[in-house]
């Protein structure tokens, strides 16, 4: 309901559709949190032609809808239709609810999306660019209780122009995310899809009780950064039953880089990805990586299984790794660490600061037309330490290299894996661990929701 007084818009929100407003039919949903109030985004004066920008109704929703935070919170629902839009930031207590048939289009005026400070953690832009770097489509920071979920409506970033500007070095400023959410307890990413991000999909940096789970990520695979989930100095995170096609990393786990990170020193830990994508550990791992516990891998084509990747100057540590039942086919190499990553944020980082990699674990792994098994490459001053293999199959493909596992400053064992791994994993009777108990996102149970 809407009244105009005095130039003022007053929006007044109820559980129930008010009469003569054509709504959505009521969508059922499970989230962390319900809401007791709603609103539907055109009750702010959207139009959703895809190309009239709703930048000021979705601020101007938002801006309404958190007064409830205090009083059972609010949903805003993105009904069908396309809903132009440049940056806009989320509040507490809220819901944001995408129609099957909606889609959320970034603008392509890029002086919509705002520029914003690097990251603490980071020092300078996360692609390097040593300019400020553009706010995210959807923003949010120091919230509680956030839900981004639908019944799989989409967002999608029309990235094209970004992605040709930064392939022509136009860019002074680096791209922007499809989502970011800074310092939240509470964060739930669901059954939306993400496409055609500038460059990283969904960005969740330190954060806590994280659950990102029936999420789409699509993204052209020439197109470098478009990374698909990147949790970032985020602890006790849950992410399942995600499809990503990506450019580059489809999960990349992560913790801010060289002198930056180490001086935030937020780690990562305690993160459950289950029936997901391929992962990988750093390059930014500076504060830190432990307890990561991934199961039920499904991979087609792809670089690598799991990657670990960190260079000197990093400092921090990947340590407590748990990977089992890995099933992929088309695979560069299924098994990958490295020391020498070459990026940095800068000449400043301390070149004594060398990063721990301990106590990694992957078990019952099996994977078709394999090119590399493994390439396994600690630090001369920093080896990397308690591998373990076990139960692992790879079968050879046409292209398969004579060097199946090239091993340099690492050491471990194996058992039970085929082909012979190096003489540094020498073989060893049992399984590799996987920790038997519960995380504590697990216990985060999904409550029955509607959009009436």
């Amino acid at each position: 309901m809407v009244f105009h007084i005095l130039g003022v818009v007053i929006i007044l929100l109820v559980s129930a559709s008010p009469s003569g407003r054509a709504d959505p039919a009521p969508v059922q949903y499970s989230a962390i949190n319900c809401r007791k109030h709603t609103a539907v985004l055109t009750d702010f004066g959207a139009v959703g032609d895809g190309k009239t920008l709703n930048t000021k109704a979705f601020e101007t929703a938002v801006a309404n809808l958190s007064q409830f935070a205090a009083d059972g919170g609010a949903q805003l629902i993105v009904p069908a239709g396309k809903w132009l839009t440049g940056s806009f930031n989320l509040t507490s207590h809220f819901t944001l609810f995408l129609h099957k048939d909606a889609v959320i289009l970034g603008s392509q005026n890029m002086e919509d999306w705002p520029l914003v400070a690097p990251l603490p953690s980071f020092g300078t832009a996360a692609d390097g660019s040593t300019g400020a770097r553009h706010a995210s489509l959807l923003f949010g920071a120091n919230l509680t209780d956030v839900v981004i979920t639908g019944n799989n409506g989409t967002i999608d970033g029309q990235g094209a122009k970004w992605w040709d500007d930064f392939k022509n070095k136009k860019l002074k400023d680096a791209r922007p995310f499809l989502v970011e959410i800074q310092s939240t307890d509470q964060l739930q990413i669901s059954n939306v899809t993400f496409t055609n991000s500038p460059m990283w999909n969904v960005h969740p940096v330190y954060c806590s009780n994280v659950v990102i789970q029936g999420v789409t990520i699509l993204a052209p695979v020439e197109v470098p950064n478009t990374d698909g989930i990147n949790p970032d100095s985020c602890t006790n995170i849950r992410i399942e039953d995600c499809y990503i096609a990506s450019g580059d990393d489809c999960i990349a786990v992560k913790s801010g880089i060289d002198q930056y990170g180490i001086k935030v020193g937020k780690p990562t830990k305690q993160l459950a990805i289950r029936r997901s994508a391929v992962v990988a550990l750093g390059s930014e791992m500076s504060g830190g990586i432990q307890d990561v516990r991934i199961e039920d891998v499904t991979a087609i084509n792809c670089q690598s299984g799991i990657r670990i990747k960190t260079a000197v100057g990093r400092g921090g540590y990947v340590k407590d790794i748990f990977a089992r039942r890995m099933t992929m086919s088309g695979m560069e190499k299924v098994f990958w660490m490295s020391g020498a990553y070459k990026s940095h944020a800068d000449g400043g980082f301390d070149p004594n600061a060398l990063p721990v990699v301990h106590n990694i674990n992957y078990r019952d792994v099996v994977a078709q037309n394999v090119t590399v098994s493994a390439i396994l490459d600690g630090l001369e001053k920093a080896h990397f330490t308690g591998i373990c293999i076990s139960n692992v199959t790879l079968n050879l493909g046409p292209a398969a290299r004579e060097l199946q596992w090239n091993c340099t400053n690492v050491s471990g064992t194996t058992s039970r894996v085929t082909p012979k791994p190096c003489d540094e994993l020498p073989e060893k009777a049992g399984d590799c661990p996987f920790p038997e108990d519960k995380l504590p996102i697990d216990d985060v149970v999904l409550k029955s929701c509607s959009t009436a």
